[in-house]
């Protein structure tokens, strides 16, 4: 790191450091976004493509992190779910924007374990296990008092927090080939630093703006 400058050796702004690792960088980026954001900085854009090529977007909230990806939840009748069922390649895109920074990751995806997804779903709130039951996600509501009604349903049928994790609900990894660092620059001078995964090394390159 040049102290003198406030830059890393690749010229970049001293938040870029010097990491080959980009799971360790991201960690760092995450922790201070969680300390500057206003509400859910572990929100984040996932990007999946179905059979047509049709793509589709949506924000999910990440709850799990590791060298080996990055992890969120959901109901796997869904649509996202559907999509990846069929194409397993996935984007993420986090946008912080109390810190004007950006964090791309692409790559493919995998089911994480049951153990994983039971020890996830076990933590939730009581009404947040009742939901994923109730919620036939992405298919047509005829009308809200329908959901309602099927939330009371479950509210009946498991009224303690001991609520079993449905079978269609479980987490999906994604496994990064590619994360790309951006920081707002004035006059749209920005800064992007971006890691690819070659023969199993991270590799960094910049990229213009």
């Amino acid at each position: 790191m040049n102290q003198k400058n406030g830059k890393n050796s690749l010229g970049l702004d001293k938040c870029f450091e010097e990491d080959n690792n980009p799971i360790n960088l991201f960690k760092k980026w995450f922790s201070k976004a969680k300390e500057t954001e206003i509400n859910d900085p572990n929100a984040v854009a996932i990007a999946t493509s179905d059979n047509n090529n049709q793509p589709s977007v949506r924000m999910v909230l990440l709850k799990g992190l590791s060298d080996k990806g990055f992890v969120f939840y959901t109901n796997f009748n869904s649509k996202k779910s559907n999509d990846l069922k069929s194409n397993k390649k996935a984007s993420m895109c986090f946008h912080w924007k109390s810190l004007r920074r950006q964090v791309r990751v692409s790559g493919s995806v995998e089911k994480v374990a049951d153990s994983e997804a039971d020890d996830y779903y076990n933590s939730r709130p009581y009404k947040n296990k009742i939901g994923a039951w109730a919620s036939s996600q992405s298919e047509t509501l005829k009308n809200r008092q329908e959901f309602l009604e099927k939330v009371k349903n479950f509210e009946n049928k498991y009224p303690s927090n001991n609520v079993p994790r449905p079978p269609y609900w479980s987490g999906w990894r994604l496994i990064p080939v590619q994360i790309e660092f951006w920081l707002d620059g004035e006059g749209r001078i920005h800064e992007r630093l971006n890691y690819v995964q070659r023969n199993n090394e991270w590799k960094k390159e910049l990229l213009y703006p």
